[in-house]
Formats: C-alpha cells, structure tokens, sequence
C-alpha cells in the first residue's frame, strides 16, 4: 500500500480533480486515496454547489477510496488555517504516506524555498509596517517577498494554487509530520478563469453554468443527480442574522480586526443585498475573499476561539473497499466515525465542532430552491461503494 492524502473541495468535482488523482497514481505510485474534503461551505465563502454527500459520492466514483470532512470552521477560515486544519487530519491518520496537491509551478522544490520565504516575511518588520498602512496580509507578504528574494518566489507566491501548496508544506512542517509532499502540474484553465480549454474549466465557470442551466458535462465526468444550492437563497438569512449583532458580538468571528465589527454592524443595517454588504465592508486591509468569508462565519456563528487547536475528530463521508484497507492501516491518533453522534461525545472541543457542523448543515438546507429539513448531519448515511 501506498497511502496519498489529498485536500480538496471538489466544488464540484471537474475533469481536472480526475486528471489529479489519475497523475498521482501513475506518477507517484499510490494505491489508495485518502481526501479531506469541505463540507457544506467552501473557502470562498460561499455555500458548496453539491452537498458534501453528494460529492463525496463522485469523487469516490473517479478514484478516490476515503473521504472525511473538513470541519466547517476549518473548511471557511483562511488559507493558512484551511491547510492547517486538513494537514492535521491527514497527519492524525498515521497511514498516510504522501500528500499531492496541484501548482501552477509543479515543482516542490521552488514551493518549499517559496514557504521558507513566506515564513521569513511573516516575521519581518517591513511586514508589519505594511500592515498598519492598511495592506492586506497578501498585499503585506507580497511587498515583503519582492524586496528579499528573487522573481521565480515572487512568481510562485502570485498563484493560487501554489499559494495554498505552501500553506501545505507550512502546515507539515509544523507539525514535523513524516507525509512526503508531491505536486501535480495543473492543467486547462487558470483558477476562477470563465474560459474553457477543451477537456477543462474551472471550478468556478462551471458553478456558474450549472446556475444558469448551461451543458457543462463535456467538463465533468459526471454530476450528482441532486438540485444545486445558491447564495442568493440564503441571502434574506445572511442580512437578518447579521441585524440582530452587536458590534461585541460580531467582534468574535475569526479573522476580524479591531474596528472592522463596526463596519459590519454599520453595513448590515443599510444592506439589502450581499453584493452591497460586501462592498461597504470593503477596506483595503481586507480582500474581497476574505469578508466573504467573515460574512459567513458570522452567518453560522463561527469564533474565534473555534480555530484556536486542531480539528478534535476525524468524521467519514464516505469510502469503497479499498478505503476500508486504508481505514484498517490507520493507527489514528484522534476518535474516528462515520457518525456525527458519537464524535460530538468525545470531548469538549468535539461537542463544539460537531454543534457547529450540525447548524451548518441545518441552515445549508436553506440554500436550495427546495428547501430541506434540518437534522441531516444526523440521519444521512456515510456513502459506502464497493
């Protein structure tokens, strides 16, 4: 057995993710694939296309074995706490031999010189200086990393892909985890591009074609055979809960900055619509991303402290047979089910993220045209394949 862990939204699953595991396997030697996936909200902010069942199930049809759940607090905070979160669980395993993750660059020797770059600007003062000017952390690191170092970094640090394949390799480090890191170059398509390029688009223009009812198949190798959700149907839910804040209150989500709160309460009292809601929150401090994902993790009461230590379980969505084998070899250092129920039972921090999920699920159910009950995270089943 070789054991490659993949972090993932699949959001949706696309021809790309296939191309991924398939280059994976062939490249690289792996046997089994292990993916830690987003649950029912992304990193975009955003509620996921296709609930997390339901691409869970796709993706075990095109080549991955195991699929286990990002918590949402983890699955809506920033890069470096996305990576960190999904490293932890991978790493908790102690099965996993490698983990790969696509670049821009495909080479993992520029992105490990890129993350020891990256480590360096974080504790730089020229850092901090552009920090309290007002640049964003991106914007503040960019500055940084241009005036030390050379223009294959600074190319590197500009990708998405790449950006989050350095957190990867920060967040291995850190916890001195043996998983050797492989990359795959990316292909089509440029991340969040609306062009096609054949056989590949992106994530994003082919959320965006499902929306508007456009034939993406040539795209994707198949697509749940479920309805979609859509932010604009939680967007009436957004702006009330956000009505009913203090700033105190709003204070507490991750990733909020002394004064930004007020922007919110201020914002949210005047909005009617998200599109104008993000706009007045807007600040140069903050990307657009990233109040998305405030905005969010206000919506669905997410903390601070919620991100503060690592995820406390480790939750199935779903596997086939060679993901039992995978499950068998684990000595997982953390309490591992496929049922909520029982991991919420296992300690504070577990009852913490597993109330967070199940209200995240619950208002999730709201983001369809076909509004669904709540209580799902409790009573569907792990999808099993043989």
């Amino acid at each position: 057995m070789k054991i490659c862990g993949i972090i993932a939204e699949y959001n949706p699953f696309h021809n790309g993710h296939r191309y991924h595991i398939e280059k994976t396997k062939e490249l690289y030697g792996a046997t089994h694939i292990a993916v830690v996936m987003s649950g029912n909200f992304t990193q975009r902010g955003d509620p996921a296309i296709f609930d997390k069942f339901s691409r869970a199930e796709t993706a075990l049809r095109n080549g991955a074995d195991l699929v286990i759940e990002l918590p949402v607090a983890y699955a809506l905070a920033s890069a470096e706490q996305f990576a960190n979160g999904a490293v932890a669980i991978l790493n908790s395993l102690g099965c996993v031999d490698m983990i790969s993750f696509g670049s821009e660059c495909g080479d993992v020797s520029l992105l490990e010189e890129t993350a020891g770059a990256v480590l360096f600007a974080q504790q730089h003062d020229d850092f901090f200086m552009c920090m309290r000017k007002g640049d964003s952390y991106p914007a503040a690191l960019q500055k940084t990393i241009e005036k030390y170092y050379e223009e294959d970094i600074i190319d590197a640090l500009t990708s998405p892909n790449n950006t989050l394949a350095v957190e990867y390799l920060k967040a291995l480090s850190e916890y001195g985890s043996s998983i050797k890191p492989v990359t795959i170059k990316r292909v089509g398509t440029q991340h969040d591009s609306g062009r096609t390029n054949g056989y590949y688009a992106s994530a994003s223009h082919i959320r965006k074609g499902i929306i508007s009812g456009e034939d993406i198949s040539a795209f994707v190798p198949e697509l749940p055979q479920t309805d979609h959700a859509d932010i604009r149907n939680l967007e009436t839910a957004i702006l009330a809960k956000l009505r009913t804040m203090s700033p105190d209150e709003l204070e507490k989500a991750p990733n909020v900055l002394t004064g930004l709160e007020n922007r919110i309460y201020k914002a949210a009292r005047v909005s009617t619509n998200l599109a104008e809601l993000y706009m007045l929150i807007k600040t140069k401090r903050y990307t657009m991303s990233r109040i998305r994902r405030i905005v969010m993790a206000e919506f669905l009461g997410i903390r601070k402290t919620d991100l503060r230590s690592s995820p406390p379980y480790v939750r199935i969505l779903g596997m086939n047979s060679k993901g039992r084998e995978i499950l068998a070899a684990a000595d997982c250092k953390l309490p591992m089910d496929t049922s909520l129920k029982p991991l919420a039972e296992s300690g504070d921090k577990a009852r913490r993220t597993a109330f967070l999920e199940a209200s995240a699920g619950d208002l999730y159910a709201l983001a369809f045209e076909k509004k669904r009950v709540c209580g799902l995270e409790y009573t569907t089943k792990p999808i099993i394949l043989n």
